[in-house]
């Protein structure tokens, strides 16, 4: 295990020294965050549509994610391994960096004009939580879908229907299986779509 965070590590670390507009590498979190990058991309722009922006995600949404992680109230076997690094090397410094990095636009791809009208609809169910621009609610611990990867969002939302993914606050929880019990599969991909390509 030690030896392939190392090798993800030093892959990224190769990624950081190729990027013309890195900016300051210096700082701890900036260093401890290294490994995170061979799949969340430069300093959390994944370049990917299934791995989410960490890019500008709330620090304290990304702490309790990780956690969640680390002790599988989130199972993952991906990200088990690499939340329990996070935890030992640095989970606040880790956090912060990836909280003050700029969030990139919103995905420039072309949507047909249905899904978009299709998604706007969909989304006036989340606005409660997620926020009429599904910029989240750091208050409340709930996170920004705008300009999130369209294949996260989706795979996401398959858990929540599927029960496979629990809200801890009983209210939110409630509201999730109220909203996810009428939507289906297109209705997913036409959400994510939305909050994908939202600016």
């Amino acid at each position: 295990m030690t030896m392939r965070i190392l090798a993800i590590g030093l892959l990224a670390f190769s990624l950081l020294i190729g990027a013309a507009h890195a900016g300051p590498l210096d700082s701890a979190g900036a260093q401890k965050s290294l490994v995170c990058s061979a799949c969340h991309g430069f300093a959390g722009n994944t370049p990917g549509q299934h791995v989410p922006v960490l890019a500008g995600m709330n620090a304290n949404y990304f702490k309790k994610a990780i956690k969640d992680y680390a002790e599988g109230k989130r199972p993952s076997p991906e990200m088990e391994p690499y939340s329990k690094y996070v935890l030992q090397f640095g989970l606040d410094e880790i956090a912060d960096f990836f909280a003050s990095q700029k969030k990139p636009a919103p995905a420039n791809v072309k949507v047909d004009a249905r899904v978009m009208s299709r998604g706007t609809t969909l989304a006036s169910q989340c606005i409660a939580c997620h926020g009429p621009k599904g910029d989240g609610d750091a208050d409340r611990n709930i996170p920004a879908l705008r300009g999130q990867r369209s294949g996260f969002l989706q795979a996401q939302m398959n858990l929540f229907a599927s029960d496979k993914r629990k809200l801890e606050v009983a209210e939110l929880e409630e509201a999730k299986k109220r909203i996810f019990k009428g939507l289906d599969d297109a209705d997913f991909a036409d959400l994510a779509a939305y909050y994908a390509t939202l600016r």
